[in-house]
């Protein structure tokens, strides 16, 4: 049979897609970046596109930079996608999803050793940034309050912190017109400091805030010690100052590995913790947790009452809609791993993240700021002299796929600038070992830097990349 040349045209539609997606049209012209184009294109071209786009990201895996969970099991993965359409806020729909909310904040408020007798209350968040600007506006209420109540004046609030905080404690401030009192960081120092704190206090002050691992270095802020300073001034002078714990990055290390540590809800002057389910809850972004000591620290005026999703339902939050699945994968962990699954993961990446500490400072070239580690977090500044900087060791780094902050710490200890790594669940001995090896051939060919040979393979055997 002989055949015939047929115009493009007079091919039928279905005809033109008996290609691979990259034999289409849409693969050989830009895609539209800022406007939308007049048509669409198939799911899979579509798919394609975005999916070959983002090739240009980190490896996730390789990230030492955030503290979020990068895996989780297969069962967790299908039930999230089972479950990422349903809208949280929901709850006359998706009752049971409400349910298992409030059965997580029994879980940590017990874990977090909460009085039997309390009656706690508690939430599920976005994340610990939105845990934290609840906590406080409810400080912020009970102290106006009781102002009010006591015929004084309540247009001069203040919070204090440390220098060593995450950023929403000032966005906090700032957007809520409360006066932040900053405890400052020194280059000795990199937690907050309690004669500073000390005198900062006065009768305006709606909270204390204190960090369980700080984003920094790791490191924890001395809690009992901030509870003993604030029990003698309510005694002394009358003012009954509450502490916030920021436990995003320890709320789930503390329990399980230091369960003598007082930093929880034993301590009288601890009203409310938050935590993120995202970091060492192993669970996505974005999930975190509130729990108030008891329900009279939330003041009622804070909790809105809507109806017009279907029944009658409370709402204490900042974002009104979410998805229901990083709850349920929170529940999933809780139940998947229990106390015994929590300690066992939380020691393995404790030990990792001791090893490699212990690898870097052998070599001579680096120093750990978090000599006493808390956190999985290492903090490492170089010694002089070297021949380069945090900077350009991160840039190095880059080039075999790793993701290491550098930065320097805030004012007062800003001439102290580090590498951060932050060892997850995913981050085995194995890795450990072939980060260490990277990083030190990245040393070497920045410069002729001599290492102490303690712990330091050969050139010969680990070639500059």
């Amino acid at each position: 049979m002989i055949s015939k040349k047929v115009p493009l045209d007079k091919i039928k539609e279905s005809e033109k897609w008996l290609t691979s997606k990259y034999g289409t049209r849409f693969f050989e012209e830009s895609v539209p970046k800022y406007e939308m184009a007049e048509s669409g294109m198939p799911a899979n071209a579509a798919y394609q596109l975005i999916h070959d786009e983002l090739n240009l990201d980190g490896n996730p895996d390789l990230n030492l930079a955030t503290f979020v969970t990068t895996w989780m099991e297969p069962e967790a993965n299908q039930l999230i996608m089972e479950n990422v359409h349903k809208n949280f806020i929901d709850h006359d729909e998706y009752q049971q999803t409400a349910m298992i909310e409030k059965r997580v904040v029994n879980m940590l408020a017990r874990l977090f050793r909460v009085p039997e007798e309390n009656s706690f209350i508690g939430v599920s968040t976005i994340g610990s940034s939105e845990a934290i600007l609840l906590s406080l506006l409810a400080h912020k209420w009970m102290w106006r309050e009781r102002r009010k109540a006591e015929g004084k004046s309540f247009d001069r609030p203040n919070i204090i912190f440390g220098a060593d905080v995450h950023v929403v404690w000032e966005k906090f401030a700032k957007y809520f017109d409360v006066e932040a009192r900053v405890v400052p960081m020194d280059s000795r120092k990199f937690i907050l400091n309690i004669d500073e704190m000390s005198k900062m206090i006065d009768e305006n002050t709606i909270c204390v805030g204190a960090v369980l691992g700080t984003t920094f270095t790791g490191q924890c802020d001395p809690i009992k010690e901030i509870n003993d300073l604030l029990l003698h001034i309510k005694k002394d002078k009358g003012w009954d100052i509450p502490i916030h714990v920021d436990g995003a990055s320890g709320g789930f290390i503390a329990p399980f590995v230091y369960p003598d540590l007082e930093w929880d809800f034993r301590l009288e002057q601890v009203r409310s913790i938050n935590v993120s389910g995202h970091k060492y809850g192993l669970v996505y972004p974005g999930i975190g947790w509130v729990i108030f000591k008891d329900e009279k620290y939330l003041p009622s005026d804070l909790i809105f009452n809507v109806n017009y999703l279907g029944g009658e339902m409370p709402t204490f939050t900042l974002n009104f809609s979410k998805n229901s699945d990083m709850v349920l994968a929170q529940y999933y962990n809780l139940l998947r791993l229990g106390k015994e699954g929590y300690k066992k993961i939380m020691r393995n990446i404790l030990d990792n993240a001791t090893y490699l500490s212990k690898r870097f400072v052998e070599t001579g070239i680096f120093e750990e700021l978090n000599s006493k580690m808390f956190l999985p977090v290492l903090a490492l500044r170089l010694k002089e002299p070297v021949d380069f900087d945090v900077y350009k060791l991160s840039e190095k780094l880059r080039e075999r796929g790793w993701i290491v902050p550098a930065y320097t710490l805030p004012p007062n200890a800003e001439n102290v600038a580090v590498l951060r790594i932050v060892v997850k669940e995913n981050f085995s001995r194995d890795m450990a070992e072939m980060f260490f090896n990277d990083v030190m051939n990245a040393c070497k060919a920045l410069g002729e830097t001599k290492v102490k040979k303690a712990g330091v393979k050969t050139e010969k055997e680990h070639p500059i990349c």
